[in-house]
C-alpha cells in the first residue's frame, strides 16, 4: 500500500509550519492529494497526506516523511492542525502517564488491578488539571509530600 501511495502522490496543496524550541528547529511540510487513482480500493478514501519533517538540532539534521490516508476533504492547513492535535494528546496524556506515573514500568499484570490502576492514574491527571496545574511531575511530587496538599486538591477540610 505504501509503495502505491508514494507512486501516485501528486501534491495539490501544501502548508508549511516552523517551530523553534527545546533546542531544535522543526519544519513540517504537509502536502495533500485528492486524486487517489491507481490505489487499491479503500472504502471512503478521499485524501492522501504526506508530512515531511525537517528537524535540526545543534548536532544533527534529520528528514522524515510520513504518509496518512483520510476520508476527509480538508485543506493542507486543517490537516496539519489535526495531526498536531494528535501529538498534543500524545504529549499531554501518554507521555505523562508513562514518564511521570511510570505506567509502562508497572509490573501489575492481574486483570482487575491493571484497570483499577489505569483508572487511578487517569483520575489523578484529571484532578491535577482541574486544579489548573501545568507541571504534572511537580504536582505528583507535591502530592507525595503529605496529606495537607492532597486535602487541598480534593478540596477537603
Amino acid at each position: 500500500m505504501l509503495s502505491e501511495v508514494k507512486a501516485n502522490f501528486q501534491s495539490e496543496q501544501q502548508y508549511t509550519q516552523e517551530n523553534n524550541g527545546h533546542g531544535r528547529v522543526e519544519k513540517r511540510i504537509v502536502s495533500i492529494c485528492h486524486c487517489n487513482y491507481g490505489i487499491r480500493d479503500w472504502p471512503g478514501l478521499k485524501t492522501l497526506i504526506q508530512v515531511e519533517s525537517h528537524r535540526t538540532t545543534t548536532t544533527e539534521k534529520t528528514i522524515e516523511t510520513r504518509y496518512y490516508v483520510s476520508s476527509l476533504t480538508e485543506n493542507a492547513k486543517e490537516f496539519s492542525q489535526r495531526l498536531r492535535g494528535y501529538w498534543d494528546v500524545e504529549n499531554k496524556v501518554h507521555y505523562v502517564k508513562d514518564v511521570t506515573q511510570g505506567e509502562d514500568k508497572s509490573r501489575i499484570r492481574t486483570i482487575p488491578l491493571v484497570q483499577i490502576w489505569a483508572l487511578a492514574r487517569n483520575f489523578a491527571l484529571n484532578l491535577y488539571r482541574s486544579n489548573q496545574f501545568q507541571n504534572m511531575a511537580r504536582t505528583q511530587r507535591h502530592c507525595s509530600f503529605g496529606l495537607e496538599f492532597l486535602k487541598q486538591i480534593f478540596r477537603m477540610k
